[in-house]
């Protein structure tokens, strides 16, 4: 048993599991098929960007801008969809997932080329990302009335028991895992952010690494600045404000570690529905808006000290290795 709680995955998937069962017994409802249904649609953009963010914070590096290009992008999706309703959606889901890759590649370009620290650089393209969305809307909203009807229902068009909205979070789990663990780049993404130096000496090119890192979250972005836009069938420049700082706790809580190199899908997909369930539960057994931020910040602050102590032991495991192995040398 004790070996099975040493994985983060496995402990996350025991605590949520004791946080529904808390909760239903304050609200019997709680826990019911179709409001853990409602859970999961609800989380599924943190989802989404929270794996962006993982492949960013695991290369050593963090975005701070995928909110404002959430914002950005479902601001000019919107506005396109309401000037041309003849458009195709696939066509402007295509130019979402453009355009947050390119703002995404804008960050990487910084951090590769100019070797800017990449919390200079996301935290200047996030202040521009939200002017650039109130530029080009001039301050206005775009409202439901003014978007078509398969730009609005299509993610919340319900497919074997769960919106479209929430299996497209499953399909890009599953896309990301098999990058990460299937493909030379998950496999660079992660050496570049756990030992850059031996990355260099296996060939691999640390600054692109995280340029494309970059680019991944950039893009998720952008596919959610659709998704937001649909499912709340409005946009206006301050969509997803504080979203970013979401993110990076959904990977804090699931065990990606901000030194780099650490972590994995399952963890990032269990640390968003952790704050899903907790956002979903909070205002059901009447906690006030300020309580639920001072928990979530306290629960983000005890998963920190919970990975620094983790990565100590480890340290200290390496240390106490090679100690050994230098004792049975001299010994022979």
């Amino acid at each position: 048993m004790k070996k099975l709680f040493k994985f983060r995955e496995m402990l996350l998937v025991v605590i949520i599991a004791v946080l529904l069962g808390i909760f239903s017994s304050r609200s019997p409802g709680f826990s019911s098929p179709s409001n853990l249904s409602n859970i999961f649609n609800d989380t599924s953009i943190l989802i989404i960007l929270a794996l962006g963010q993982m492949t960013v914070i695991l290369t050593k590096s963090i975005d701070l801008s995928v909110a404002a290009n959430v914002a950005f992008t479902g601001m000019a999706v919107a506005m396109l969809n309401a000037a041309h309703p003849d458009l195709p959606l696939a066509l402007i889901v295509v130019i979402a997932l453009g355009i947050g890759a390119i703002l995404g590649a804008i960050n990487g370009l910084f951090v590769w080329k100019l070797g800017i620290p990449s919390i200079v650089v996301t935290l200047g393209t996030l202040t521009i990302y939200r002017g650039m969305a109130f530029v080009l809307s001039g301050g206005g909203w775009v409202n439901a009335h003014q978007m078509t009807e398969p730009f609005l229902q299509t993610p919340r068009h319900v497919f074997l028991g769960l919106p479209v909205l929430g299996w497209t979070a499953i399909v890009i789990v599953a896309v990301i895992y098999i990058v990460m663990s299937r493909t030379f780049l998950g496999r660079a993404i992660y050496a570049s952010g756990g030992n850059p130096t031996a990355a260099v000496y296996a060939g691999i090119d640390v600054g692109r690494t995280r340029f494309f890192a970059f680019v991944i979250s950039g893009t998720l972005a952008g596919l959610c600045g659709y998704l937001w836009v649909s499912r709340y069938a409005v946009a206006y420049v301050d969509i997803a404000a504080g979203f970013e700082l979401d993110s990076v706790a959904a990977c804090v809580i699931g065990g990606i570690s901000t030194l780099g190199g650490i972590g994995s899908v399952a963890g990032a997909v269990l640390g968003s529905l952790f704050l899903g369930v907790i956002k979903n539960a909070l205002p059901v057994i009447n906690i006030s808006p300020f309580s639920q931020m001072a928990i979530s910040g306290g629960v983000i602050i005890a998963a920190v000290i919970f990975n620094a102590r983790q990565e100590q032991r480890r340290g200290r495991i390496i240390l106490r290795d090679r100690g050994a192995s230098e004792k049975i040398e001299g010994i022979a």
